[in-house]
């Protein structure tokens, strides 16, 4: 699989020349096998190195290597995959809160305990909840 469309590559340069914003992941990148899950925002110049959220059981903001995620290889000749369906609206900050308060269980952890587990669950909820709080100011039933 193709990590970067050439699509995917002028975003992720565009937002690395403007690194003082917050934002919002542009692709998704994912261990077909197991632990392993990184959200990239932003691309330098020299075309391999990525800007974003990588978790490996610890998730942390920072920087890491497109040629390295191509070269890992799995067992059965399978390497990391792009998550050709992720989408997202949620910049960042948010993404990196909701790590930090899931590795420390906080708020949620202990009132839902199943979002313990990944980050991506508990920004599910939180997705959820803020667009369940959008839909009642807007005057709207919430569809469940």
């Amino acid at each position: 699989m193709i990590l970067l469309t050439d699509d995917l590559r002028g975003r992720l340069l565009a937002n690395g020349h403007d690194r003082d914003a917050d934002h919002i992941p542009v692709v998704k990148f994912f261990n077909p096998l197991g632990e392993g899950v990184w959200l990239a925002t932003e691309l330098d110049a020299n075309g391999d190195t990525l800007f974003g959220l990588a978790d490996l059981g610890y998730p942390e903001l920072g920087s890491f290597s497109l040629e390295d995620l191509t070269s890992v290889r799995l067992p059965s000749g399978m390497g990391i995959e792009r998550d050709i369906l992720f989408q997202t609206d949620l910049p960042i900050s948010v993404w990196a809160e909701a790590a930090a308060r899931v590795l420390t269980n906080e708020p949620w952890g202990s009132a839902h305990p199943r979002f313990r587990k990944s980050v991506f669950q508990a920004l599910r909820f939180l997705a959820n909840r803020a667009r369940g709080a959008v839909l009642r100011v807007r005057g709207r039933r919430r569809s469940s």
